[in-house]
Formats: structure tokens, sequence, C-alpha cells
């Protein structure tokens, strides 16, 4: 008879009552005694009350000895896992006396006077930043702030007339359920429900609460109000469309920008910043773009946002607004549907492959795109583009547009000029060397503070524009270091011309070079928005057949080609054989004389005439070969993937980007962060992510952000929350007042 064993309950890690677990093997107990850690049930570590240097050793040996994870104990000790860090390098230094927390003395003089506060005020009011102005005092960025003048204090009464006195929420719950909202969900089954509308509990530690310092930024892209203008809104259902676009562009800054990365975010966190109890699902998201891409709506909305872009470049920089650059990009395409093919130039090589035409501005922001034609060249898509860029713009000022030399046409350079746009382009084609002496020294001061150094020649030059028309341009030319010749001429180093072409002429030397090597930022976007916003993604799988009627250039036109230049090329060989025969004939040896017959003659030129032949053969069947067919003759059945989805996730993702761009310059501009230059955008992706509280009341929503590992980081998100708290952004759906606060380290 066989019997069974029962098993036997695991020993408790404390034999106290009230420790709390530090991973699967110690615990911790903090009371009016003092402190202790046990190790497996066996006491290890004890203190008593008010010994911190004791306190912090017991910490760091546990990690020492690894008995739990650092992120456990640093959690358990109420502190981060930088401090926990420093605390074991301070150990390693000066031993347990390293500690002990270092007495607060009292504060020295303030060097702030009474000019000072004057001048810093002054400048201030200038619109110089906070590093601007302690640069220039001689003082630190935190008394630049000592000395600005307080902000006026939100009030709930300038937002909605509350019935009560706010009152501060200091002990929130930690990640309560969230609002119950099955009855909403219910009503949406049966399509009773517009839209569900954002409802926030107050929580403490909610994860992501970090992303809601993307609304006031977002706000400024017109995101929501334009899809509100061009779509209206969602059939009933539990979500909108605010609600949709506000999650698509969250997710995409917390780093899942398609709807597959849905599966990779708590839908429940994400929920709370939507103020909802669940964010959107996979195929909800694919559902709901679906119904916005059946519209066919999308180049409006595209086209609605750029409008709103330049209005508000419009406001702030009315020179750089009317600075474009247009660019085409190239979305590789790997599945097994029929798609044309184009060149690649990441790859050098032709692939399946969808064209688009992207506009941005003189920042390199993302403006606006349009689905490029199969195999339609830059120029034809410029000219193309023209009436879309004009009505961005919204008026008939000059607008100078930079491109590579991809768009190469002299006769679009008149078209352009004539329709009131100005050029900005690299020369294409083997061009004259511009006479040295026309070169000069030129230096030129940037928009961020950097000097240059170029050599130059402004010169004009006439460009064939076809029907023996020229087309008279600027050309700035600028000599620089050849490095490819890799050697030196006469002791001194070899130099090569680059010129440049615009049909600006009141604008300096210098800044049309500027103006013209910042069109690489373009690029960069591109390279950023691979990396962190899957711009290459295809987010939708659905094809349509390509329009069969379609001219397409003819295959048998290049093959004809090809037997032209065979052809010339032997008629050519054939010409220098006979005229060597004919001279040999014709010089015989001293003394001699020689007799050429017609019979001869014909002999010696056989070959040519043959030749000749062939050539004017070639050459009528080239010419009798269509250069254009239809589709359908070509290559039935291509297929183009769908436009109007990718479009609508393009509108997302630029809102994302120019989203997080806004904020990283509002960190260079509005904060003291002494490597913002180089580090805004990675502070801002850190901050997006974080944790937080969350805590609406009376008409105003707090978000109280967990500090960031460093003190200079958190520090610089404090200044953040200061400028975007001063921005009186309302939550989407909301009549919620943002307002951002940091929580005080521990």
């Amino acid at each position: 008879m066989m019997t069974v064993m029962t098993a036997q309950l695991p020993l408790p890690v404390a034999l106290v009552a009230g420790a709390g677990s530090i991973g699967e093997a110690v615990a911790l107990v903090e009371d009016g005694d003092g402190g202790r850690v046990f190790l497996r049930g066996e006491l290890v570590y004890a203190w008593s009350v008010g010994d911190v240097a004791l306190r912090r050793l017991a910490a760091v040996q546990v990690v020492a000895i690894k008995a739990a994870r650092v992120a456990d104990v640093a959690a358990a000790f109420e502190v981060d896992a930088g401090t926990l860090w420093r605390w074991g390098q301070q150990l390693s230094a000066t031993g347990v006396a390293g500690l002990v927390p270092d007495k607060r003395g009292p504060r020295g003089p303030s060097r702030l006077t009474d000019d000072m506060v004057v001048d810093i005020r002054a400048r201030r009011s200038g619109g110089a930043s906070l590093r601007v102005i302690a640069t220039a005092v001689g003082v630190s960025t935190d008394t630049v702030r000592r000395a600005l003048p307080a902000p006026a204090p939100v009030l709930a009464a300038e937002v909605v007339a509350p019935t009560h006195e706010v009152q501060p929420h200091t002990d929130l719950p930690v990640l309560p359920p969230p609002a119950d909202r099955s009855a909403q969900r219910a009503a949406a089954r049966w399509g009773q429900l517009t839209a569900a509308e954002p409802v926030f509990t107050p929580a403490a530690r909610v994860p992501l609460a970090g992303l809601l310092l993307a609304i006031p930024a977002l706000e400024a892209t017109g995101l929501l109000d334009c899809a509100t203008t061009v779509f209206g809104c969602l059939r009933n259902g539990f979500y909108g469309l605010d609600t949709m676009l506000v999650e698509g562009v969250l997710r995409a800054l917390a780093g899942e920008p398609r709807a597959e990365g849905s599966t990779r975010v708590d839908p429940v966190a994400l929920g709370r910043v939507l103020g909802l109890d669940r964010a959107p699902e996979v195929k909800t998201i694919r559902r709901k773009i679906t119904a916005l891409a059946a519209t066919g709506r999308a180049e409006e909305l595209l086209a609605a946002m750029a409008a709103r872009h330049v209005a508000r470049l419009d406001g702030i920089n009315p020179d750089l607004m009317a600075v474009f650059y247009v660019d085409g990009h190239v979305r590789a395409y790997q599945g097994g549907r029929k798609v044309a093919k184009t060149h690649l130039s990441r790859l050098r090589f032709p692939a399946p492959a969808t064209v688009e035409t992207w506009v941005s501005d003189a920042s390199g922001d993302p403006v606006l795109v349009v689905m490029a034609e199969p195999g339609a060249s830059l120029a034809m898509e410029l000219r193309r583009l023209l009436p879309d860029l004009r009505r961005a713009v919204g008026d008939d000022r000059r607008v100078l547009v930079g491109f590579d030399r991809g768009g190469w046409s002299p006769a679009l350079f008149a078209h352009m000029d004539a329709e009131g746009f100005d050029v900005l382009t690299w020369r294409k084609g083997l061009a004259d060397d511009v006479d040295q002496g026309l070169f000069a020294d030129l230096t030129y001061l940037d928009e961020t503070g950097r000097t240059h150094q170029w050599r130059v020649a402004d010169t004009a030059v006439d460009l064939p524009a076809g029907d023996d028309q020229v087309f008279t341009m600027r050309q700035v030319t600028l000599s620089v270091a050849n490095n490819k010749a890799g050697r030196e001429t006469r002791g001194q180093a070899s130099t090569r011309q680059i010129h440049i072409l615009t049909t600006r002429t009141d604008l300096a030397a210098g800044e049309v070079i500027y103006r013209m090597g910042s069109r690489w930022r373009q690029e960069n976007y591109f390279r950023y928005a691979r990396m962190h916003f899957d711009l290459d993604s295809h987010d939708a799988y659905a094809t349509t057949d390509d329009d069969p009627a379609r001219l397409v250039p003819n295959p048998a036109k290049k093959k004809a080609h090809k037997q032209v230049l065979a052809a010339r090329a032997r008629y050519e060989r054939a010409l220098a054989a006979t005229d060597a025969a004919m001279l040999q004939a014709v010089s015989p040896p001293p003394g001699q004389t020689v007799l050429i017959t017609n019979q001869a003659h014909d002999g010696l030129t056989a070959d040519l005439r043959q030749a000749g032949a062939d050539l004017d053969t070639a050459q009528t069947t080239h010419r009798a070969v269509p250069t254009r067919l239809p589709l359908s003759e070509v290559n039935p059945g291509q297929q183009v993937l769908d436009v109007q989805t990718k479009l609508i996730t393009h509108a997302i993702r630029i809102a994302a980007f120019n989203t997080a761009t806004a904020l990283a310059r509002a960190i260079r501009v509005h904060t003291g962060y002494a490597r913002a230059n180089h580090e805004a955008h990675t502070l801002v992706r850190q901050a997006l992510t974080g944790s937080g509280d969350i805590d609406p009341g009376n008409g105003i929503l707090t978000v109280r952000l967990d500090p960031l590992p460093t003190g200079r980081a958190t520090a610089a998100i404090a200044q953040l929350c200061e400028h975007l708290t001063a921005t009186q952004t309302r939550y989407p759906g909301t009549d919620l007042i943002l307002r951002y606060e940091v929580k005080n380290r521990p």
C-alpha cells in the first residue's frame, strides 16, 4: 500500500511578524527599535534608530553577497539603484566612514545682487534661455532661477469653479483598480456609446506616467484638431478618434510605433495614461485605422497638419517658415506581392519598393509626405508637389525649396521660379572650375553659435532649359580640400570645387552654403525615424492593382538602344580599320607606284559599308520601337501597396517625432541641463517612459513624476515641468488642465 507524503511549507525568511521580503531569501524589518536584516531566517545585520551608516552598510552588503537583486534591495531601502551603487563606491573608497552622511553647514553669502537681478530679468524677458543667461552673468542656472519672479500659481478658479478648496493629495493609493467601465463597454457593444471619455483614477507609482509630458507638444502638432476636422469621428464604440490617435502617438514615444507593439506594452498601464481601464488591443487598432483609411482622406489630414505646422513656424520665425527641403525616400518591400522595383541607394541595387516624397522644414522636422508614382523621378515629384506646398504656405510669398541632384532639371528650375518658388540645389554634371581669383575668405556664424570658415566665389551661370532657351541662376562655389585625391600638388593640398545653384539673390553667400548643407537634417530624420519610429514598416499588407493603362518605359526600347550603341561601335572600328588600309594602299614604298581600281576600293571598304548598313538598320529599328507602353503590356498584374493606411500611420509618427523634438528643444532652451545639445533626445525618451503619480481634482490633472536616476537629469525635468505647466494645456477630451511636478528625492 502506497502512502502519499504531504509537502511541508517552507520556513519564512524572517521569524518576525511584519517583515518585508527582499527577493526570496532576505527580509527587512524597520520599527521603533531600528532595523534588522534576516537571511533565510537568521539575523545578519542590525542597526539602531538614526544609525544611517550601518543601515547603508547593510544594504550594500546584501547586494555584495548576491542575496537579492539590486532593484529589490533599492526598493526595500527606498532609494534608487544609482544611490545604492554610490554607497558601494563610498564603502570601497573610505570604508564605513564614507557612508556617514555629510553635515550640512551654513550657506555662504549669496552672489546675487540687485543689479544682477535686474539684468537677469531683462535678459529673460528678451527670450534668452537659463543657460545663456547664466553664462553671460557668471552665475549658475539655479541662481538665475532664484532671480526670476515666481510663476503665478494655477488656481482652480481660473479653470473651473470649484465647490471646495483644492487640497493636495499626499498619500495616493499605489496602483488602485481603474474606474469601472463595464457599463460603457456594454453600451459600446450595442452601438449606444459614441466614445468613452477619459476618467483618471488617483494613483501612485503609475508606469509610463511620463508619457503625459507629451500632451502639450502633441496638441501643438495639430493632429487631433485636424483629424476631427477631416474625419469628424469614428463610428460609435468605446475608443473614440482622439483616444486612438493619442494612443498611437504615446505608444510610438514609448518605443512601440507599430500596432503589433501594443502586445509588448501593458494595456492597463497605458490605459491609466489614457484615462481608461485598458488601452486598445492590436485588432482594435487595426480596425479603427482601417476605418479611417477607408474614407480616402489621409492626404487631407496630412495637408491640414502641414498648414498647421507652417502657421506655427510663421508665428515663431517667418524667415525659416519659407524654407523647405524635399527628398524621396525608398521603402523596401520584402513580401511576395508583385510590386514595382526601384533602385535602393542604401542597398545599391534595385528591389521591390515604394517611393515616398517627404517635405521638411528648415530644422529637418517633417511637414508633409506624399506617395510617388512608381518610377517617378524627384524632378517629376517636385513639379507635382508645388501646389501642395503653396496650399500649406497659404499665401503668395516666395518659398525656398532645397533638394539634391536627383531633382536636377533646368526646365523645372524655370517652372519653379515662374510659380513663385526659389531653388536651392547642387550642380549636377561636369562644370568648368571657377577662376581662383574670384574666391574670397568668408566667415559665417550659424544659428547655434558655431563659426564656419569658407573660401567662396559668387558668380552667375546660364543653363540650357530646352528649345534653345537658357535659364540664368546664381552659382555659389565652395573650394574644399580634395580628400579623394589623397596627394599634394606643388607643396599645397589639392582642392576641388563644389557648386551650389539658387535663384535667391538676396541671401548672403554664407547663408546659401549653410542652408544647402542643412538639407542633411532631412537625412538625419530618415535615419532617426527608421531607428525609433519604424519609418519603413508596412503597417498594412493589403494591395491594390496598379493602373493597367498607366504608361511606363518600354524595356524593348532600352534593348534597341543597346543594339544601336553596339552597331555604332562596330562602325567606328570598321572606319578605323578602313582608314588604316586605305593609308597603307596609297603609301607604296619609295620608287613604286600603285593603281587602286574600283574593285580594290570596294574590297577595302566592304566592311565599312556593311557596318554602316547595320547601324542604319539598328537606328531605324530603335525609332520604330515606342518609348512607353501601357503597364498591362509591360508588366501585367503589377500591384501597389496600401496607401491610405500608410499615410495615416505617417501622420501619427510625424506627430510623435515633432512632439519628441519639441520636448528636446524645450530642454535646450528652458532648462540649465549642461549637455542638452548632446543628450536632450535621450533625456526625453528616459523621462517619457518613467513612472509617477496621477492626481486629478478640481479641474486640474497633476502629474507628479518619480525622480530620474541622476540629480542633474531630475533637475532638468523639473524645469521642463515648470515650462509645460505654464502652457495651461487641457488633456484631450476633458476639462482637466495639466500640471507637472517632480517628486523630491527621499
